[in-house]
């Protein structure tokens, strides 16, 4: 069953458009993503749902019902802005309570769905507390807390992660995405971080420029990109201007320069121009280099990050690849002037068209 369906969903100031007719279908209790750079309308979406703007073109459907021109209060929303908003001069415990007071819930059911909330988000024990007495992620733990009160038929967040550090916020991509799952309520998550909108969520749509580029399983925007832009902005890419030299069956050979890659699938003619997307992740190395029909270079640059080890490696005539290998093993201790040759699968060669731009 669907929960939320976007029909032609557009948004303009004057002659600048920010959405362009994105049409989507979220289903009941789906985990949803909308993910892309800054000023490419994921954000415009939310508050179009939320109520906040209002769309110029199309509809929002909320199960069978038309929301599109509804005020906020009676869409049946729950929102965790990025500031999580919280009243600094009210206790947790009011904090929560607020969106109930204001539907008149009150008494023992008032106090009942005030603890649930807290449970939920296993702040049990902290109403009596000011939100300046809390850490970052608890204040966010309140702020979804006093979302999911009103028991609400869409969760919504607007980059709800973005002000935590790092180890906070990989703790709390697992808490939301357990939370969700025990409530089964239908979210949508906004967020840049492309990390998060893999690891949380049951689909991602894609944005830039204000279009949906793709609308899709994690494994499908990573594996199968619909186009130039999702290839290159999903992972860690190395991103080359090539052309086809032949076409065999559903793949063949991509040349970039002087050297030629095996490609698993290509659908532009021989000859034509394209771009081609190698992430540092699917490249391979090997020290002292290989047979003599492998891609050889040597490494000019390494960059240590941890968990990860990063090799600039330059090819003939001049190109430069950046590949990424765990920080551990013998690849780990490489250093600048190695020869190594590179193991590529015809999988991880993604053959786009050439775009004039990014739509």
């Amino acid at each position: 069953m669907s929960a939320l369906v976007f029909e032609g969903l557009g948004k303009s100031y004057g002659e600048t458009t920010v959405v362009r007719e994105v049409s989507l279908t979220i289903g009941e209790g789906e985990f949803v993503s909308l993910l892309g750079p800054s000023g490419c309308g994921k954000t415009t979406i939310l508050r179009m749902v939320a109520g906040l703007v209002e769309p110029t073109r199309g509809r929002i459907l909320l199960g069978r019902d038309d929301i599109t021109r509804l005020p906020p209060n009676r869409r049946g929303l729950g929102l965790v802005f990025q500031s999580y908003a919280l009243f600094p001069h009210l206790t947790v415990y009011e904090n929560v309570a607020f969106g109930l007071r204001r539907r008149k819930v009150g008494g023992a059911e008032l106090d009942r769905r005030v603890s649930e909330a807290l449970a939920m988000v296993r702040l049990s024990g902290f109403g009596d507390r000011h939100p300046r007495q809390l850490s970052g992620g608890q204040q966010q733990r309140v702020a979804i807390a006093r979302a999911i009160a009103p028991r609400p038929r869409v969760l919504l967040f607007d980059e709800p992660l973005s002000n935590l550090d790092a180890q906070l916020r990989d703790e709390m991509q697992i808490e939301l995405k357990r939370l969700q799952r025990e409530l089964g309520i239908t979210t949508l998550f906004v967020t840049h971080d492309q990390g998060e909108a893999l690891s949380m969520s049951d689909r991602v749509g894609v944005m830039a420029r204000g279009v949906m580029q793709q609308f899709a399983t994690p494994e499908e925007i990573y594996h199968r990109p619909a186009t130039a832009f999702v290839a290159s902005f999903i992972g860690k890419p190395n991103r080359l201007a090539g052309r086809v030299a032949f076409r065999a069956g559903a793949g063949g050979r991509v040349a970039v320069g002087s050297i030629e890659l095996a490609a698993a699938r290509i659908d532009e003619a021989s000859g034509a121009a394209i771009e081609i997307v190698i992430r540092q992740e699917a490249i391979g190395l090997r020290p002292g280099g290989g047979a003599e029909d492998a891609v050889g270079g040597t490494i000019v640059l390494r960059s240590f990050s941890g968990a990860r080890v990063q090799y600039v490696v330059r090819l003939a005539d001049g190109i430069e690849l950046v590949a990424e290998t765990p920080s551990h093993g013998a690849l780990a201790a490489l250093e600048p002037g190695a020869g190594v040759a590179l193991d590529i699968a015809p999988e991880a060669v993604l053959v786009m068209p050439v775009e004039g731009a990014a739509a």
